[in-house]
């Protein structure tokens, strides 16, 4: 549960904190607010870098390794003449110094659980083997998610979880399932709520059947016609790219509810938390006698699992030859299915599909509406300060944990570019920043979305797809004397086979005539811009040191806003995940007074 001596960080504190981050980024603007499309046209390079692209580099691969106090003094980083930037060794130890893990600002983890040490081996038997279900980056994200609103439920002593954006229902399934919490998951698009109630469906049966497979370790065979117990495998081999979205009507589709339930004893395998992909799927042996006919459920059953999860031959034993230790055995199982059964009737998952905004109704949503715990993982733009604001004004929602993604798309108060006259706005939500009239951009806001941790180990930055676009928009301005479409070029580089593919679908996609371009004249543009790709590495990787300042001051703003609430008891930020796992790892955590 949650500890009540959980530090508190102060509203006058954290308002330091956004001047101290506003202060710096404010100083470094003209740098996240440049478009790397732009870096040829504008020659972006030369006007705020006064080093060689090379310097850079070199600086950026000896200081990223150093340990940083927020503590150190950093230089004012500019030349003295132009206001270039000339000491790249001390504007990265400005970027780290004033990022989350080291201006002070987050709540650890630990402090919001109730067992401090606890061990993973601790627990290992005692949970479903998640990984077996989705990919390990949404793996990593459900389960340390979910544990901490567990925790916050039962300091709250409330039963109901309300996710917004639920998406596939990842989170949601998990939660209802391991934890055995009423949830409703909320989901703008019906393609993904249909694909959540199916995929929640064939959850519940495997989940039974895991259950009974928990209860009893003992039994871990299966009895051959010799009566020789042959050993099963653990837990079935999928790919771990595996979607149930993607199985094919012919397996999983036809798969009857009381299959997985009533067989799960004969076939005793650890059937967990999955994930089915129909390519993944191997054809049962074809060696089925007359006797053994299987109907066309069961068939479908058999395909989706693996070749030796079954022995097809195996002769069922009659109820007067089972021993007194069998019986107690079997006995010990339906007991199990019928608690299954019982856990389905309170602990139940509902997708919903609603378009929420801040003044969404949740009672015209949620029917039986009561005390819950508002959720979001990865909510995008907008959705995420909504989430908030839907929390401080609704009374029954006790509590609140919300991880927001997708910064580009906020909607800003005081950006004029957006054209926005509506509100509420993404951004500025406290009305600290709102007094100040403080605005990012977008191409700020886009370099908020940049992962540092995984572009450090040479991960997430593609520099030739940005270099192509670049080079794109030479050709545009040059031989077309277009500086800006509405169009997007989209996925053109990833279809593209050469420089000269790409360059001509991406004029189609913006409808310009490519057939003025010879060959030749579109391989000299790249040719003469080759030798200054290292510029754009360079730049982005600028970029991205500035990346956790910018995402700062947003999460910031969002605490700061939620300090200024009457009815918020605690609030704090904290960061739930490895951020090489997944970037976006920082969650707003709040509660109300009880």
């Amino acid at each position: 549960m949650v500890s009540l001596q959980c530090e508190d960080i102060g509203l006058e504190t954290v308002q330091s904190k956004i001047d101290t981050l506003r202060s710096f980024v404010t100083a470094w603007m003209k740098i996240c607010n440049a478009n790397t499309v732009d870096l040829y046209t504008k020659d972006i390079w030369n006007q705020f870098i006064a080093v060689t692209p090379e310097a850079v580099l070199a600086a950026l691969k000896i200081v990223g390794s150093e340990n940083t106090s927020a503590s150190v003094e950093v230089p004012y980083v500019v030349c003295d003449n132009s206001n270039r930037l000339v000491d790249i060794a001390s504007y990265i130890r400005a970027t780290k110094a004033h990022s989350l893990p080291y201006i002070g600002a987050c709540t650890p983890l630990e402090q919001l659980l109730e067992e401090k040490n606890r061990k993973r081996q601790e627990t290992i038997d005692e949970t479903v083997k998640i990984n077996e279900c989705m990919n390990s980056k949404k793996a990593h994200e459900v389960e340390v998610m979910s544990e901490l609103i567990t925790s916050l439920a039962r300091h709250c002593g409330i039963q109901q979880v309300i996710d917004l954006g639920s998406g596939k229902g990842y989170l949601s399934s998990f939660l209802s399932m391991q934890y055995g919490l009423k949830v409703y998951g909320i989901d703008s698009s019906s393609i993904n709520t249909q694909g959540a109630n199916e995929r929640n469906r064939k959850l519940k049966k495997y989940w039974r059947a895991y259950q009974v497979r928990r209860a009893s370790p003992d039994v871990r065979g299966q009895r051959s016609e010799e009566g020789s117990v042959k050993e099963m495998p653990d837990s079935l081999e999928l790919r771990e790219d595996t979607n149930c979205d993607a199985v094919s009507k012919n397996s999983a589709d036809h798969l009857e509810d009381h299959v997985a339930v009533s067989r799960s004893s004969e076939l005793d395998s650890t059937v967990g938390f999955i994930e089915f992909d129909s390519a993944d799927v191997s054809g049962a042996s074809p060696c089925i006698s007359a006797d053994h006919r299987l109907t066309e459920s069961e068939n479908s059953l058999l395909q989706v699992l693996s070749v030796n999860a079954v022995e097809l031959n195996t002769v069922l034993v009659q109820k007067k030859q089972l021993s007194e230790e069998e019986r107690e055995q079997k006995k010990r199982l339906n007991l199990q299915k019928k608690m299954a059964n019982r856990s389905d009737e309170t602990s139940t998952y509902s997708p919903l599909t609603s378009y929420v905004t801040a003044e969404t109704e949740l009672q015209e949503i949620i029917s039986d509406m009561e005390d819950s715990i508002m959720v979001g993982l990865h909510t995008c733009g907008d959705l995420a300060a909504n989430t908030l604001r839907i929390f401080v004004a609704k009374s029954e929602l006790k509590a609140v944990c919300s991880v927001g993604c997708c910064y580009h798309l906020l909607t800003e108060e005081f950006d004029n570019q957006e054209g926005c006259s509506f509100g509420p706005w993404g951004f500025p939500m406290s009305q600290y920043l709102k007094n100040q009239a403080w605005c990012f951009g977008r191409n700020a806001r886009m370099s908020a979305c940049l992962a540092l941790e995984r572009v450090a180990v040479g991960q997430g930055l593609c520099v030739e797809s940005l270099f192509y676009r670049a080079i794109l928009q030479m050709i545009m301005e040059n031989d077309f004397g277009v500086t800006k479409s509405s169009k997007r070029v989209g996925n053109a580089f990833a279809k593209s086979s050469s420089f000269v593919d790409y360059i001509r679908r991406a004029l189609r996609k913006l409808e310009l005539d490519d057939s003025k371009l010879p060959d030749r004249k579109i391989q000299d543009y790249y040719e003469k811009y080759r030798p200054r790709l290292n510029e754009m590495e360079a730049f982005n990787m600028l970029k991205v040191a500035l990346s956790p300042c910018i995402e700062g001051l947003i999460l910031l703003d969002r605490l700061c806003y939620l300090k200024e609430q009457d009815n918020v008891s605690w609030s704090g930020l904290v960061r739930l995940f490895d951020p090489l796992k997944s970037p976006r790892c920082y969650a707003i955590v709040a509660m109300k007074t009880q």
